[in-house]
């Protein structure tokens, strides 16, 4: 038995009921058969092993009061997987099925994603079953609160840097904030998408979004085209949905889709500038359906979700698609659809939106397809920005951070492809950026000893 397949062997042994943990585990690991040969030492110092298993994981209780005075409990968690490049960092999800197998494949994926930026963050990830739809205010703040008060002692500037994720926005990450800095009495960079008044970094709510559209056009431009005047099929409404629009009509594409947990609406006239303000303004603040869009927009349809296994989104005809709503969103007949409609590039703004069958179809089809621990990076980068300007007490412009996310995502393409080339995966991204992310962080691993 091969020394990868003994390490995934008691991987699996040690995380039995995690199937999205292991899932994620599977798709690292199945690109790193050439680094192992090339590499001997990872196997004699366990590497593999060490790397699945966090350096810490905590559970705990959360209690609050709602507004009846009644009390409630959930769970807390934070997964502090790896320090090896730097604190811990990765977000916070509030969300009902959130569970320890959930956000270890968030943490094991963001140890990579991170390792891509090239700044100095590890990777992490934290959260709770606790849903704020449909939470006043002030019970979201007495959850967050409650939820600080335990999370506080395991966090620092230095140490861990939580950031959001579902469920946890500019309000969540105020109240959290609040608290912490209460708790604390230090004035402190320990989270990321904090306000613009105090500490938080412009472009960081844009920066997913942006960044999946730049590593688009880093493909696209590979390929010798662009992404002007291309239709593309975007997923989701939220946060990086939006952003993604947004970029995209920057840079002269016609963005067609958009979807919630309902249904998608097609516009093939195009979901521009104007309309996207509509979107935001129906999503951030009334928190309606998408369906309301085809009532707003008459060039528009709305088509519901559905009990079918596939999604008819993804057999809207395009040129480019973009997942940006959730995890396994695209299945092994999704992706037979998006091929049979032509479509000839994939750029991920969700967390693992392709399954393993899909991905596989990708791959072999030899699309541009850039998989979410590369296309999505954008984010985590502009946290790491905005630690390095709370860590020098200054505030960069919008213009010179878009600049710096534009770099990051430009080397995040390169490194990938090179990686691929040089380990016999040539234009793989999702080998590339597996092996490009695992390097960095295995040889830091060598370097610090057996900790």
């Amino acid at each position: 038995m091969s020394y990868l397949d003994d390490a995934l062997q008691t991987i699996e042994a040690m995380n039995p009921h995690e199937p999205e943990f292991m899932q994620s585990v599977r798709e690292v690991f199945d690109s790193l058969e050439s680094v192992l040969k090339k590499h001997p030492e990872y196997a004699r110092h366990r590497i593999l092993e060490r790397v699945a298993e966090p350096e810490r994981t905590i559970t705990f209780r959360v209690p609050w009061e709602d507004d009846q005075q009644k009390t409630r409990i959930n769970r807390g968690y934070r997964v502090e997987f790896s320090s090896a490049l730097g604190p811990y960092k990765g977000g916070l999800r509030f969300h009902p099925s959130v569970n320890l197998s959930i956000l270890k494949f968030l943490g094991f994926e963001q140890i990579f994603k991170n390792s891509l930026t090239l700044q100095p963050i590890g990777g992490g990830k934290g959260g709770s079953n606790f849903n704020p739809k449909g939470c006043s205010d002030n019970e979201v703040m007495r959850f967050c609160q409650s939820f600080m008060t335990e999370l506080s002692r395991h966090i620092g500037p230095d140490t861990d840097v939580p950031a959001g994720d579902i469920g946890v926005g500019g309000r969540e990450i105020g109240y959290l904030f609040g608290q912490y800095k209460r708790l604390r009495n230090e004035f402190t960079g320990v989270l990321t998408g904090k306000g613009l008044d105090w500490g938080g970094s412009l472009i960081r709510p844009e920066a997913t979004g942006y960044g999946v559209v730049y590593f688009a056009a880093e493909m696209a431009q590979a390929r010798g085209t662009s992404l002007e005047g291309k239709d593309c099929l975007v997923s989701g409404s939220g946060n990086v949905a939006q952003f993604t629009v947004e970029k995209l009509n920057h840079l002269g594409a016609r963005p067609i889709t958009l979807s919630d947990s309902g249904g998608f609406v097609h516009d093939p006239d195009g979901i521009d500038l104007d309309k996207l303000k509509w979107v935001m303004e129906l999503k951030n603040e009334r928190r309606g359906r998408i369906s309301e869009y085809a009532d707003q927009f008459k060039s528009a349809t709305y088509t519901p979700r559905g009990d079918t296994s596939a999604n008819p989104l993804w057999q809207v005809n395009g040129d480019c698609a973009f997942p940006c709503a959730t995890q396994n969103e695209i299945d092994g007949e999704d992706a037979a659809n998006l091929l049979a409609n032509n479509i000839s590039l994939i750029s991920e703004g969700a967390n693992m939106p392709s399954t393993a069958d899909a991905a596989h179809q990708f791959i072999e089809a030899k699309i541009a397809y850039g998989p979410a621990k590369a296309a999505n990076a954008g984010g985590v980068a502009v946290s790491a920005l905005e630690m390095a300007q709370n860590g020098a007490r200054t505030r960069w412009s919008r213009e010179e951070v878009d600049d710096k996310l534009k770099h990051i995502m430009t080397n995040i393409h390169a490194n990938a492809l090179d990686a691929a080339e040089t380990y016999g995966r040539s234009g793989n991204y999702v080998d590339g950026a597996n092996i490009a992310g695992f390097l960095r962080v295995a040889n830091a691993m060598l370097d610090q000893g057996l900790v």
